[in-house]
């Protein structure tokens, strides 16, 4: 399998949905001949023209409602917000009209487009270029929500979505743009859109994560590992729709959960999650269902967001709160994170 980042997978994906249906159509702020701010779309209006992949205004709510337009005209197509808070312009489209036309239609009507949206912090972008939104959409009925956290799951989620007959809005975590892993584009081994993979196997306890916290979840399982614990990780990949059983099944495994976000704590995603597994697997749990979260504050600046984000200590501390009195065995892992 060759080895690829997530931006080279994105791109891949777009190419070939691009080449394989002529009714695919990418557009937004600078995605044309420059290739996107994150070169995401790089070399796509060359190859394409400008028909199929093009420069729109500045205007978030412009972009979305004529997406709508062409996508009730037969069109698939894929928009870019550049960044997660310069998207909320576009909200009351995507709220009032992206959300709610096949409802509205009696389903008559769909709506398959794809909103990509690079989310979520990491890269110390300043205010307006890091914020973690998926609450917002996940709450709203009518939408599917995507996050990927490597690669493969980049390409294969992003297809995905394009060939939904729903609406998509498809979170790209800017930090994990440029790492990159083995991939198989060529033929599928990544999970169905929909399912949730369990990326790390243990027996103690489960952590939850979604997108950029992947990654941070397995290394702090890494280091719980050192003093005795062995945590399974669970990548969600997709919010809506949610998968329960992958989720459930793990928690009623190991009867221990942390989930973890880099959204703030209050009436995020996270909460969401912590309430489904408490009431799918209340006699299966040793401990309460905790979280990790950043904080109730806007993103802070960029060189404080290290101290906002949750990190490996955070979780670590978490877990141990877990109560695990019946393992003499385990060391103390807390190691004074707040």
């Amino acid at each position: 399998m060759p080895t690829v980042s997530m931006a080279q997978a994105l791109n891949t994906a777009l190419r070939d949905a691009l080449r394989d249906d002529e009714r695919v159509l990418v557009f937004g702020e600078d995605v044309g001949p420059l290739g996107g701010v994150f070169r995401i779309t790089d070399g796509l209006t060359r190859d394409f023209g400008e028909e199929r992949c093009f420069d729109t205004p500045l205007a978030e709510s412009g972009i979305v409602g004529l997406a709508v337009g062409m996508a009730m005209g037969g069109f698939r197509p894929v928009v870019e917000m550049q960044f997660d808070a310069f998207a909320y312009p576009a909200f009351e489209q995507i709220a009032s009209h992206v959300a709610k036309l096949r409802n509205r239609t009696r389903g008559r009507l769909a709506l398959p487009m794809v909103i990509r949206v690079p989310y979520a912090g990491g890269i110390g972008g300043v205010e307006h270029h890091c914020d973690s939104s998926e609450a917002y959409y996940a709450h709203t009925p009518g939408l599917k929500v995507v996050t990927p956290a490597t690669p493969e799951d980049a390409y294969w989620l992003l297809r995905d979505a394009i060939a939904d007959p729903d609406p998509v809005v498809f979170l790209e975590p800017k930090k994990l743009y440029w790492a990159k892993a083995e991939a198989a584009l060529e033929r599928r081994a990544a999970a169905p859109f929909g399912r949730a993979v369990v990326r790390r196997p243990g027996r103690d306890a489960t952590l939850v994560a979604y997108g950029p916290s992947v990654p941070v979840a397995l290394e702090a399982a890494s280091a719980a590992a050192e003093d005795g614990l062995d945590l399974e990780v669970v990548d969600l990949r997709t919010i809506v729709p949610f998968d329960d059983e992958t989720v459930a099944a793990s928690v009623r495994r190991t009867g221990r959960c942390v989930v973890v976000q880099e959204a703030q704590g209050f009436a995020g995603v996270g909460a969401e999650i912590a309430a489904r597994v408490q009431e799918r697997c209340f006699h299966s749990l040793a401990a309460p269902v905790l979280r990790v979260a950043g904080f109730d504050i806007p993103y802070p600046p960029p060189k404080l967001e290290h101290v906002h984000l949750p990190g490996v200590d955070r979780i670590l501390d978490a877990v141990d709160r877990l109560q695990f009195d019946d393992r003499p065995d385990v060391r103390h892992l807390s190691r004074g994170a707040a």
